[in-house]
This record gives structure tokens, sequence and C-alpha cells, in this order.
């Protein structure tokens, strides 16, 4: 691999696992097996549909974790929690890392738009910039919490920075990192989530549509779908994003990972 590869490696849902210059980093950890339900508070629940595509022994060492928000088992569940001391230092939202300091597990908080860096002898020094996110319809903070994404920008890029959108519906703040950040790798957190017992057709995280809208103001050289399967309040499955997606403009800068497989892009 060169200072411009990037291993991608697909675990399922919002988890992945980013190999760069050394680096072993994870997203969102989701490990539990299928059948599990969870509730996400305000009568919100979903259950688990799919196991991970990889066992967490097999994706050791970790060196950082880059977690979007703790607070919903669809992207830090009990078994990825259990885990998280093994799996170095952890960068999330702030009141993410007060809440897993409390529990013991150290973690780094970051605001949106503040940077820091990951740094290690013999490793390329990775600058990650906090993104924003609005995990749901307008108003909706004060229940759904804090939710950040993450842009990784390290010397020997070739397009731009990879930024990992996390869990966000399209608005304002989404729109600003077209504009503050040149991005060449997107991953796109899509599903469509909703939960329409409890608030009808109102989102929670985008569907292709959106990302077709967002990326065309990125202009990416790469976009890379995820988030769209495992649950069963994804809305939006695979074979239908993948259909958005294909007949937009974008349609040939689209890869999409096989469950398990390790596959190289170049950033």
């Amino acid at each position: 691999m060169t200072d411009s590869d990037v291993r991608l490696t697909y675990v399922g849902g919002p988890t992945l696992l980013l190999e760069i210059g050394g680096w072993r980093i994870l997203t969102d950890p989701t490990f539990d097996p299928p059948g599990k339900r969870y509730f996400f508070g305000w009568g919100t629940m979903s259950r688990k549909t799919q196991g991970p595509a990889v066992p967490f022994d097999a994706l050791e060492p970790i060196d950082a974790v880059l977690l979007s928000h703790d607070h919903h088992g669809d992207n830090l569940d009990p078994t990825g929690r259990e885990l998280l001391p093994r799996m170095g230092e952890v960068l999330t939202t702030e009141p993410g890392a007060r809440r897993l300091g409390a529990d013991g597990i150290p973690a780094r908080g970051l605001a949106p738009w503040r940077t820091t860096t990951l740094e290690a002898p013999g490793k390329p020094t990775i600058h990650v910039t906090a993104t924003p996110c609005r995990h749901g319809p307008p108003g909706s903070k004060p229940i759904v919490g804090d939710v950040v994404g993450f842009s990784l920008r390290w010397e020997g890029q070739r397009h731009g920075e990879l930024w990992i959108t996390g869990d966000s519906v399209l608005y304002d703040g989404l729109r600003q990192v077209p504009e503050r950040l040149e991005v060449g790798t997107v991953v796109t957190h899509l599903g469509g989530v909703t939960f329409p017992w409890v608030s009808g057709p109102l989102r929670y995280t985008m569907n292709a549509e959106e990302a077709v809208e967002l990326c065309g103001a990125l202009d990416p050289h790469t976009i890379v779908p995820l988030h769209y399967e495992g649950w069963a309040h994804f809305r939006q499955p695979r074979t239908r994003a993948r259909n958005v997606l294909s007949a937009s403009p974008l349609a040939d800068r689209v890869r999409w990972l096989a469950a398990g497989e390790a596959e190289a892009l170049e950033v």
C-alpha cells in the first residue's frame, strides 16, 4: 500500500475497519449477534437482523475508534461497548466522552469543527476533524442527542480528505462540509431510518436521494455507502439505495463494499 491507499473492511451496519499507513481504525463498533432488540427512548426501538461479517478477534489490533455517538445500540451495541477497552483511543462527541469516562473508558470528546490528531511512531499523523450531524428532524437534538462525523487528513492523499458522515439527515450543518473541507472519499451513512409508529415519516438518517444531493456538492473521487442493513429500522435497504445511486450522475464513483472482505481504495 502507498500513502494514498486505504484498505476498508466492511463489518456490518456502521462498522468499518480503516487501514491507513499502519493504523487500524474502527468506526462505530457493533458486534452483537442478530435477534437482539434495542430501545432508543421515546418509544422507539429496533431489532438487529444480521451479525458482524467479521469477528472482533480477526480485526485486532485496533489503534483507535471513531464513535459517532455512544448512546444508540445500533452504533455502539453492548458487545462493542464491552470490547472498547481493547480498541485503543476513542474519539467521539463531548457528552459521549464524559459518559464513557464515567464508565472507566477513556475517550477524547470533539465538538463539531474541532480538529485533533492521531500520532504514533512509524505511522503518518492523521488529522481528525469532527463534522456536524443532526440525527433527526429539526428540533430533535434534545431527544436524539449529540452525534458527529469525522474527516481524516494525512500527508500523501491524492484526492482529498476521507470523510465519514456519521448518522445524520441532510441539513445546513452537513452542507457546510463541502464549503470547509476538500473531501476526496466520502463514507455516507444511509438507511433512511424512520420510526413510523412514533414519528410517522420523519427521518433520522439520510437516504440515497439525499446522498446524491450531498455528493453532488462535494464532487468526491469515491463514494462508499454504509449503514443501510443489519437493523429493522433501516427503511431503505441496499437494493433500493443502489438503484438510486446507479441512476445518478455519480454512479461510476460509488464503491459498494462486500461484507467481510478487505478492499483497497486510492484516496
